[in-house]
């Protein structure tokens, strides 16, 4: 991946699955980003409670899918939903440095490890560490990491990862779609290959 940029931006952002999902129906139907934008603001296509929500969305979902190949398109399309959650979580991940970091060194060398659960230490483990390694993660407060921590849990839940239950969660191995495991050794992201499979 690029130099790392770490943000704190993700408590404010969701998984945002449906809305991703709604763009990429629209740009195959042959609308532009730029359609798609003044159509989201004209008319709230994604039921955001206010029209600052309804920017953030369309913003944050356009640069996800404009994060990854073009060619992950017709790959969406033709995928189930378990599947089309993955594709939604690569984009995230390649949007966000530190949550790219978290699901490399953490989630993946707790498979690696044979460890089948992602407790709160392991996040507040993984923090301390990019606080000493990054001048702007030292900076965060810590009630700003434990809204960080809660956001990756959710999204990691609702990519299918992990479970929802409270406390220590449960690591769930993702069963991948030999279609998917092409498209991201052929686009060159056996890294993330590597962290959702457990692969040194």
């Amino acid at each position: 991946m690029k130099n790392k940029n770490y943000s704190a931006g993700a408590v404010k952002f969701s998984f945002w699955f449906f809305e991703f999902r709604k763009v990429i129906g629209l740009l195959h139907e042959g609308r532009s980003l730029d359609e798609i934008k003044a159509m989201n603001k004209e008319q709230n296509i994604f039921l955001a409670p206010t029209s600052a929500r309804a920017t953030m969305i369309f913003n944050t979902v356009s640069k996800r899918i404009q994060a990854l190949p073009e060619t992950f398109l017709s790959l969406f399309k033709d995928s189930d939903i378990s599947t089309q959650k993955l594709v939604n979580l690569i984009a995230i991940l390649y949007t966000d440095d530190l949550f790219f970091d978290f699901v490399y060194e953490v989630y993946r060398v707790k498979l690696i490890i044979g460890k089948d659960t992602l407790s709160d230490s392991d996040f507040q483990v993984f923090f301390r560490e990019k606080q000493l390694q990054s001048e702007r993660v030292a900076q965060w407060t810590d009630e700003t990491l434990k809204r960080l921590g809660g956001c990756y849990k959710t999204m990691l839940s609702e990519a299918g990862l992990i479970d929802n239950s409270f406390g220590s969660r449960k690591i769930l191995r993702p069963i991948f779609n030999p279609i998917l495991d092409d498209w991201l050794k052929s686009n060159n992201m056996e890294q993330l290959l590597c962290a959702f499979m457990g692969v040194r």
